[in-house]
């Protein structure tokens, strides 16, 4: 009996075995597919946008359908869930649906993906651009990461390219490298007028923009034909919206509410440091919708909580990273004869890596005339320690100098800083005690 029971054990491991080998077999398997067939497949697509082919879309070709097929496979995972938010905005300014397939050139549909040279979310954006198409962004808050918000600005953007060019290759092309680059490639063509007239004075990384733009398109819609199927689909819970205008805790309003912070992360990309400031008005933050009615009758409970926790960690970190403009103000600083970053970041009392995350420098080399994007702290300007300013109230003017109060701060360091005895400080401000609080404003002395 023991025997049988053995012989019967080991031949249902070969027989699983073999039908695992099979299917991973199957799973491996690519097929071939021939330069002919590739271009014939091209021209049978149903696209609004020309597709051309060539040695070089084949070279792209094969990267999505060979080399990197799991890259591949996590689009066909994703690209369902985020097709669906961005096909009705497409739809909404008129535009083609081919479109669609950008943002996997962009970001590989990842909402909080970043590139080196600070374009960030769905589609990319610069924070210039971003802010042109009405995308803020903050220490907090990146709307740029917004699916949806993103997603309507890319459109108006591509609609304004193609108004500016005529044609959907050169649209692309300019929302890759810029409507100046291509207006330059295209005068240094001889005024040619199509992307391949103009390939050889682009930019190297817009050469292979579209020719990745058409190869993607291709492996999509025959990824069946390259044994290319999605394995895991990304989808995440219903959702619904809730309004906040206070300081908030996601991580503390999760755990009371019961809802898993991953879900909730992913639902709200743009909400970077996992809280929204103190300030903000009417955010909109999306929970699962199964969840509603649970917080709708435990509101205040939540609010509370949530609005309690973390806020004079997040601050002293926000001052202390490097690159934040939390709490700073913008200033342009002109290099002269004989300034370098360390001397220029002392004036301001700021790091020099902060000066180069402000301005996208890989080195610490910088030219007589160039303009440097400083972001000061709000109570120091060069000339002086403190800031002037003027504070109304309802029936008088008081022109004076006030200090913000920053994590840390206290009376006596003020006090010591300011040259203005704590009593003085006390009294003009009409404090009844020594306790302050972050960004609370100070006047300082009155002229």
């Amino acid at each position: 009996m023991r025997i049988f029971i053995l012989i019967f054990l080991l031949s249902s491991y070969f027989v699983s075995s073999a039908e695992f080998d099979s299917t991973k077999l199957f799973y491996d398997y690519i097929p071939d597919a021939t330069y002919d067939e590739i271009a014939d497949r091209i021209d049978c697509l149903d696209t609004t946008i020309p597709l051309s082919f060539n040695k070089t879309v084949r070279g792209f070709v094969d990267y999505f359908t060979v080399r990197n097929r799991d890259y591949t496979r996590g689009i066909l995972n994703r690209k369902d869930y985020f097709f669906d938010i961005i096909e009705p905005y497409l739809k909404k300014y008129d535009l083609p649906d081919d479109l669609k397939y950008l943002s996997i050139v962009e970001s590989g549909l990842i909402p909080t993906a970043t590139s080196w040279a600070s374009a960030v979310g769905l589609w990319q954006f610069i924070p210039s651009t971003g802010r042109t198409y009405g995308l803020s962004n903050s220490w907090y808050i990146d709307e740029r990461m917004d699916p949806y918000k993103s997603t309507d600005a890319a459109c108006r953007y591509l609609k304004d390219l193609h108004t500016t060019f005529g044609r959907w290759d050169l649209a692309l092309a300019a929302y890759n490298c810029g409507p100046g680059n291509v207006r330059k490639a295209i005068r240094r063509s001889g005024y040619k007028t199509n992307f391949w007239e103009i390939y050889n004075y682009l930019p190297r990384e817009t050469r292979s923009y579209i020719p990745q733009f058409i190869a993607i398109i291709y492996a999509l819609n025959y990824a069946e034909e390259h044994n290319l199927y999605a394995d895991f689909p990304y989808h995440l819970p219903n959702a619904d919206t809730l309004m906040v205008s206070q300081y908030f805790h996601l991580e503390t309003f999760a755990t009371q509410a019961n809802i898993c912070m991953d879900h909730l992360l992913e639902l709200n990309p743009s909400i970077r440091r996992g809280a929204l400031p103190v300030g903000v008005k009417n955010f909109v933050i999306k929970v699962p919708s199964d969840m509603k009615a649970s917080i709708d009758e435990h509101r205040s409970l939540l609010f509370d909580t949530a609005g309690s926790v973390g806020l004079k960690e997040l601050e002293q970190f926000a001052s202390h990273t490097p690159g934040s403009t939390y709490g700073r103000v913008k200033e342009v600083y002109r290099v002269r004869s004989g300034d370098v970053l360390g001397n220029i970041a002392g004036r301001y009392h700021v790091r020099v890596s902060d000066i180069q995350k402000w301005n996208n420098l890989s080195s610490t080399m910088i030219r007589v005339g160039q303009n440097l994007t400083i972001w000061s702290a709000l109570n120091y300007s060069p000339s002086s320690s403190k800031l002037s300013v003027s504070t109304k109230s309802a029936d008088q003017t008081i022109v004076g100098d006030t200090y913000l109060v920053r994590p840390g701060d206290s009376l006596w360091s003020i006090s010591k800083n300011s040259n203005v005895s704590i009593d003085q400080i006390k009294k003009i401000n009409k404090l009844n005690s020594n306790v302050i609080q972050s960004g609370q404003k100070l006047i300082i002395s009155i002229d």
